[in-house]
């Protein structure tokens, strides 16, 4: 359920500066947000690699961020954990690879429900207040113990 007063800021995303580390060419990060709008196409994000993609997300405009949501057919392939970072100007693997709390603003687990409702996961709002950047450290897929 959505928290009250959420809007999504899927149109404030700063589509030219977007981009995802470790994603497979032919299912990148773009293909899900271009039309900034929730994806109801088949398209979908995938690693080229491993399980590991690390997202940065530009806004046109400060925002605050009080959750996320990741939502897939796909649960095994979906994120275990995701390392959430604000307003870094570059940022890549070995910049989050061993980065904990309060380093990074905050580290979400994320269970199968989650993924497969689209739940919103509720963030620490204080954390992500005059956010122009978000950037995520997805790791650890579901399907993998």
């Amino acid at each position: 359920m959505a928290l009250k007063d959420d809007v999504s800021l899927l149109e404030l995303l700063d589509l030219s500066q977007l981009n995802c580390l470790n994603e497979e060419t032919a299912h990148p990060f773009s293909s899900i947000v271009d039309a900034k709008a929730v994806n109801t196409t088949p398209n979908y994000l995938l690693s080229d690699a491993d399980e590991q993609l690390l997202l940065n997300i530009p806004f046109n405009q400060s925002v605050r961020v009080r959750s996320i949501v990741i939502k897939s057919s796909a649960v095994p392939q979906a994120p275990k954990r995701v390392k959430l970072l604000v307003n870094r100007p570059t940022i890549g693997f070995e910049d989050v690879e061993d980065a904990e709390e309060p380093e990074v603003a905050q580290v979400v687990e994320i269970s199968e429900a989650d993924v497969q409702e689209g739940r919103p996961i509720a963030l620490r709002f204080v954390r992500f207040q005059a956010v122009t950047s978000l950037h995520a450290r997805c790791a650890l897929s579901l399907g993998l113990s």
